[in-house]
């Protein structure tokens, strides 16, 4: 008795160990939270600080030719308690050079010689800057050092040849480009790694500050400019009609065509001067893009998003005429804002309009999204939701997406499949999610499958960087709500969201404003859905009746702390279902018991719905 005792002591110790367990932090976040610029209840600390730039752009570009010219000036302040004695910039489009790192093959129409420096200015003093061996970082040693506090400018002239779009930016087709990651700018510096130098592979997505843009695109007569930002001339750059067109868009719920094929095979749209002058602004915000073209037609509408000021966002499409798929995007685009703004993630859509254009790589920007066209409108649709929940992570908050892709694309995936209940019902959106986002990777046992999810996704090559990215974190943060219950977890999200608006959140500080704001320890759950190599496997190792109740004990073999069903069928083939949360893993994360009450039951089989299992031969108990 005494040694029954005394194990199950021991036993109850090493579960509360387990559960008591502290996240594993790496030696330069500690830093920051030994400097108090992070906090451990998830919150921005005392010394919280980033840097900043105000950048003025202007570019010039004449279609077809490929050639694109840029000046500009970035006034960039040093917020840091740091002096810097040099600058970092990215160089994103020498990704293209030949010799540049990449993921993947390339076409010979994706390579160029890449971005050329042709002037360099510090404080109204010029430079030399050699560009030859310049990849996608370039670190300058500044004349004098910029200390805490004080300001910069930079006076940048530059150009590049536009590839043909095969990636996320270039050409479309002749006359339609889409221009990302085109202009110079300082990189990242933040208060737990000092410098962003990864390196742009063309995989992996990015990590920018929250500056201010305003910037010009001067181009020929009746080519249209889409861009990130708020036109500021458009009765310089449109007819009158279709600046009133366009105007009213602003404030309709139907979809207005601004530009027809026809209009614009007359050339009617534009003023006919030698080159027209887009103006644009965009203020606190990761990046910008820009779309042009000469016969893209433009339909535009508008939504409310924010019920309790009446405020609308602008949703504009811009695509060729072959397209039948975008003549309902601006309606899709709605939906998105709208279901997004008051359902899930619940925060108004931050910004002043979504431009989706049609090009080729279902990629997001600020207020830009750069799709494929697909036969299936459903699935265009499924596309553009996906990019445009987005605005939200990692535009709403400034995620570093090179390296913590799982807080960028794994809520996108979550908010995809949110919202695909809504249009398409929950079965429907279910068997599209496991075929799309889960059962590609979930049945096969295969070691780079079973790599923390915290793994940083620059370090890692291969198909764990979109597994752990997009299906298995979304999979973790739908665990999560079903653990917390729809009215927790959406306090809990919009909580985390509001601490870390405009701000660079690390998954650290996620998992900790969770914790403070729901005043659960979910560090068990963060280890082992984030931090372990784990996987989803439950088993029933029995079904038995002790009297009238009906004891399920389940075992987790895979490790991961995923929800799942409990289906009975008794006697007459009739089945009842019973749902369990995560919580039954909290306590002992191998072995569960499910208690039921119910009688004449002679099969017992687990459902999993979208958290599919790695194993299914043993999902299945017949009582005897």
């Amino acid at each position: 008795m005494n040694r029954h005792l005394l194990l199950t002591a021991l036993l109850s110790v090493f579960l509360w160990s387990i559960h008591a367990q502290e996240l594993y932090i790496p030696r330069d976040v500690q830093q920051a939270y030994k400097n108090n610029s992070r906090s451990k209840d998830g919150k921005p600390g005392t010394n919280y600080w980033q840097n900043k730039g105000v950048y003025h752009i202007d570019l010039i570009v004449n279609p077809p030719d490929r050639n694109v010219k840029g000046s500009e000036t970035i006034v960039y302040t040093n917020q840091s308690p740091d002096t810097l004695k040099t600058l970092n910039f990215k160089l994103f489009l020498n990704q293209h050079k030949p010799e540049a790192p990449r993921s993947g093959q390339t076409s010979p129409d994706y390579l160029t010689s890449g971005m050329h420096i042709d002037r360099y200015v510090e404080n109204g003093v010029e430079r030399e800057w050699t560009d030859e061996n310049d990849g996608t970082n370039k670190m300058i040693t500044l004349a004098s050092p910029l200390l805490p506090g004080e300001s910069i400018t930079l006076d940048i002239d530059w150009h590049f040849d536009m590839s043909v779009q095969s990636g996320r930016e270039g050409a479309i087709d002749e006359t339609t480009f889409f221009l990302a990651y085109f202009f110079p700018r300082v990189a990242v510096y933040d208060d737990y790694r000092g410098w962003d130098t990864m390196i742009f592979s063309g995989r992996q997505e990015l990590y920018n500050d929250f500056n201010d843009y305003s910037f010009s695109v001067t181009v020929p007569p009746n080519y249209i400019v889409w861009a990130t930002g708020d036109l500021q001339n458009p009765d310089e750059v449109l007819q009158p009609k279709y600046a009133k067109r366009l105007q009213e868009s602003m404030a309709s719920d139907e979809v207005i065509h601004i530009a027809t094929k026809k209009e614009l095979e007359n050339r009617e749209v534009t003023p006919q001067n030698p080159g027209n002058t887009w103006k644009w602004k965009a203020d606190n915000i990761t990046d910008i893009a820009i779309a042009l073209s000469d016969h893209y037609l433009w339909d535009a509408g508008s939504v409310v998003v924010d019920a309790k000021t009446g405020r609308r966002a602008s949703v504009q499409a811009a695509y060729d005429e072959p397209s039948e798929d975008f003549k309902e995007m601006v309606n899709y685009g709605k939906n998105a804002l709208e279901w997004f703004s008051n359902n899930y993630p619940g925060v108004p859509y931050p910004f002043s309009k979504s431009t989706i254009v049609r090009g080729f790589a279902d990629m997001e920007y600020p207020m830009m999204v750069n799709d494929n066209s697909f036969p299936d409108p459903d699935f265009a649709r499924f596309v553009v939701e996906h990019e445009i929940a987005h605005t939200y992570f990692p535009f709403y908050m400034g995620i570093n997406e090179t390296r913590f892709g799982f807080m960028d694309e794994g809520w996108a995936t979550t908010l995809e499949y949110l919202i695909s209940i809504h249009n398409l019902g929950e079965e429907k959106a279910s068997e599209n999610f496991k075929k799309f986002r889960v059962e590609r990777w979930m049945t096969k046992a295969d070691m780079e499958y079973q790599i923390p999810i915290i793994t940083p996704l620059n370090t890692l090559s291969g198909a764990s960087i979109g597994v752990n990215a997009y299906g298995k974190s979304a999979l973790a943060y739908l665990a999560l709500k079903d653990y917390l219950g729809d009215t927790e977890f959406s306090k809990a999200l919009k909580g985390y969201m509001d601490r870390w608006n405009g701000k660079h959140p690390m998954p650290w500080d996620f998992f900790y404003s969770f914790n403070d704001i729901t005043g659960k320890d979910l560090d068990w759950f963060w280890n082992r859905w984030f931090f372990s190599n784990g996987y989803i496997d439950i088993a029933i190792a029995d079904a038995s009746y002790k009297g009238d109740i009906l004891n399920v004990s389940l075992e987790n073999r895979g490790g991961m702390p995923a929800p799942v069903s409990v289906v009975v069928t008794d006697r007459d083939g009739k089945t009842r279902e019973f749902h369990q949360t995560p919580t039954i893993w909290e306590a002992d994360p191998e072995r569960s018991v499910i208690t039921l009450n119910i009688k004449d039951i002679v099969k017992v089989n687990l459902e999993g719905g979208i958290f599919m299992d790695a194993d299914t031969t043993n999902d299945t108990f017949v009582i005897k």
